[in-house]
């Protein structure tokens, strides 16, 4: 390789060095100021750290479209790129009700459902009883920790059909 190749470029590689440590910088601001609302509200580790992801994830994807612009990629083809890979995303959701049924039901539970993870709740069903306790809250399923150590893994739309009983554990 020839190193005239790279100076033919020092201005992209000068503007994206700074973009990088800005995103660097950012990202541990805000990281802080997350945990410090955290701490202050009393929020449980878990949402700080999935809200730091978000946030994270946000700020990684404005890093890759101003990266984007800085290296010479024109808005039309970015716009293509971005509207097939929504139109690809779109249609595998869709094809799945209950894909996008689980991930809006996980945002209800997470944000406003009483249960937290650590709760031990009894799960009130006529056919099958569940009790245990939420040992995980993802994006499709609870997992649900048995007193005989089974882990039960129920889809968050299912969790949201049924009556939960949380129950009072004492410290």
């Amino acid at each position: 390789m020839d190193i005239n190749n790279f100076l033919g470029y020092k201005e992209q590689i000068f503007e994206t060095l700074v973009l990088l440590a800005l995103y660097f910088v950012i990202k541990y601001i805000t990281n802080k100021v997350i945990s410090g609302v955290g701490r202050k509200f009393e929020y449980a580790k878990e949402r700080v750290r999935m809200l730091q992801k978000i946030v994270n994830g946000n700020l990684f994807m404005v890093l890759i479209g101003i990266s984007l612009f800085i290296w010479g990629v024109e808005r039309s083809q970015i716009v293509y790129f971005a509207t097939s890979l929504l139109a690809l995303i779109g249609i595998a959701f869709f094809a799945q009700w209950s894909i996008i049924s689980n991930i809006t039901s996980t945002v209800i539970i997470y944000f406003s459902h009483p249960v937290r993870v650590g709760d031990v709740i009894s799960i009130l069903d006529k056919d099958y009883q569940i009790e245990g306790r939420i040992v995980d809250i993802g994006i499709f399923f609870m997992t649900i920790k048995t007193e005989d150590k089974e882990e039960i893994t129920l889809p968050s739309n299912i969790f949201m059909q049924k009556m939960v009983k949380k129950k009072r554990v004492d410290q």
